[in-house]
């Protein structure tokens, strides 16, 4: 993904009005090429176009931001866990108990 930095973000920005001058499809097309747009509404920024594929991206580093934050916090506790046989003599099954047994994971 392709930062702003403090020269492209002025090289970035524009009006609304230019939307309607029906200048949208170069608009669009400039933000396929360099990435992101920042439209402004009397000089105040609106929002921020990006691409498909940069939101795609950016959702997916939101997603494993947050998964490493859970992993971090979940190491972080003192846990006790169960290995698997200490759980199959709990409940008394052996493994052919669940060979017929259909799982769906989420």
């Amino acid at each position: 993904m392709n930062a702003l930095n403090a020269i492209n973000v002025l090289d970035s920005i524009i009006s609304i009005s230019q939307f309607n001058k029906g200048q949208a499809n170069k608009i669009f097309s400039d933000v396929k090429k360099v990435g992101t747009k920042i439209v402004v509404k009397n000089n105040v920024p609106e929002c921020i176009l990006i691409s498909p594929q940069v939101y795609q991206q950016m959702m997916e580093e939101y997603e494993n931001a947050i998964l490493a934050a859970e992993a971090e916090k979940r190491l972080g506790e003192k846990v006790v866990y169960t290995n698997h046989d200490d759980v199959m003599k709990k409940f008394g099954l052996s493994a052919s108990d669940l060979d017929d047994v259909e799982v769906n994971l989420e």
